[in-house]
């Protein structure tokens, strides 16, 4: 009987090994693979990393205490600690009011693949057309055209913001971007108020020949106008017909430092004011000159990483929504309307109820994002100018601009990356330990 049994387990054993020979045999590529591609050169870049630049001097931790020294690098790592903090949580957070709100709109469906849809555009794709969204010209960029849309919406631009005195002109400078006549203006006499320096396709709509103004008893008139003639020729402060008028041009009349009448010229140029104004100077207030506004320096130094990160949410909240939405068919929904029927608002039933079911698959969006952003490159090298890639430098584009190029340092490089690596590791290990706890319930 105990030699039955000894058979039997010896040949459980066998059996056991051969299973296991089979299981290793078909792991084998995959771990030649994987020394290959991965342990292989983690182990080369931890060696390289304590060698010079042409890697036959070493010299210990010196590159790693060059990544500190260095204002450049440590810029990127700042740069990083803000990606790491902003783009995972911003594109989380929009995934999550995506999922909850889809669920409420018989359209959702539709919503859901219009907002994923950016998943299917590369990192390049999207940076190019991030770059056009961010271009300064309102004319091509969309995110200044919308910006100065709105802007001009309530606070209307100038049509004359190069518009300054010529030679010998009646006009002084007042100060504050106003210009003021020289002496008192009377009733009676017109007054001639020429200025130069806007060009002609950018004067307003409507805009006609100038016109000398009559003059009126009782009255101050007078013309403001381009006192330029296309092609040369014309006199100097005097009206020609073939000069343009200021149409819309703000006129004050001032006198001991207070407006006394306001009027704007016409057509034509031509102005009148009331007898109110006989003995006052007219000043064209600084309105008339103020410079077109034109827009937000998205790439600027100060906006071009959170202008970048825009990009990075846009592409991923769809991955975060999609991943929620998931997570939020499995919650039980006698628990939600029992919650409703106890008196539970929506905002309580949200914040007490679906958010923390759905906190597993939060931390899975949430890691997930967070080692991705760590490595971001494509679209910061893309979307960030040339001029500000060292405000915009991260540490992956870092590792990019050291370790390739003209001055390239492979050492230094080297440690960037193994610096990267001691940085993801601590996200993926708490992701595994986390994967682990789920997998034991």
């Amino acid at each position: 009987m105990a030699g039955v049994t000894r058979a039997g387990a010896t040949a459980r054993s066998r059996e056991r090994w051969r299973g296991r020979a089979v299981a290793a045999a078909f792991l084998l590529p995959a771990l030649v693979l994987l020394g290959a591609l991965v342990v292989h050169p983690i182990g080369y870049s931890l060696y390289r990393s304590f060698f010079d630049r042409s890697g036959d001097a070493f010299v210990g931790v010196a590159n790693y205490r060059e990544i500190f020294a260095d204002d450049t690098i440590r810029t990127a790592l700042r740069n990083t600690a803000v990606w790491v903090v902003l783009a995972p949580t911003t594109a989380t957070v929009l995934g999550l009011i995506f999922a909850v709100l889809t669920e409420r709109v018989r359209w959702g469906t539709a919503f859901k693949l219009v907002v994923f849809m950016p998943m299917a555009i590369s990192m390049l794709a999207a940076g190019i057309i991030f770059r056009l969204v961010y271009e300064a010209d309102p004319d091509r960029g969309v995110a200044n055209a919308v910006w100065v849309g709105v802007h001009d919406t309530f606070a209307e631009a100038s049509a004359f913001p190069k518009a300054r005195p010529g030679r010998d002109s009646p006009l002084v400078a007042a100060g504050g971007g106003a210009y003021v006549t020289k002496e008192p203006v009377r009733a009676g006499v017109p007054v001639l108020l020429p200025l130069v320096g806007v060009a002609q396709d950018a004067l307003p709509d409507g805009t006609g020949p100038a016109a000398a103004a009559p003059a009126e008893p009782g009255k101050v008139t007078g013309t403001t106008w381009q006192d330029f003639t296309r092609g040369g020729g014309g006199r100097t402060n005097a009206v020609d017909p073939t000069e343009s008028a200021y149409r819309g041009m703000r006129i004050e009349a001032v006198r001991d430092g207070k407006v006394v009448e306001r009027t704007t010229a016409r057509g034509d140029g031509t102005f009148t004011l009331s007898a109110k104004a006989d003995g006052a100077v007219l000043r064209l207030p600084a309105e008339n000159f103020r410079e077109a506004y034109a827009g937000v320096d998205w790439l600027g130094p100060v906006l071009v990483t959170p202008a970048v990160i825009g990009a990075y949410v846009w592409m991923w909240a769809g991955f975060a929504m999609v991943l929620i939405g998931a997570g939020l068919a499995a919650v039980p929904r006698e628990l939600l309307e029992a919650a409703r029927v106890d008196g539970a608002g929506e905002w309580q039933v949200f914040r007490r109820i679906t958010v923390p079911l759905l906190a597993p698959v939060l931390a899975v969006v949430l890691v997930t994002l967070v080692i991705n952003v760590m490595k971001i490159f494509d679209l910061v090298f893309v979307i960030a100018p040339g001029s500000v890639q060292d405000d915009a430098n991260v540490l992956a584009l870092q590792l990019y601009r050291t370790s390739f190029g003209t001055d390239a340092d492979q050492g230094l490089g080297s440690a960037i990356a193994v610096l990267l690596l001691v940085l993801v590791v601590p996200v993926m290990l708490y992701n595994i330990r986390r994967i682990r706890r789920e997998g034991r319930r």
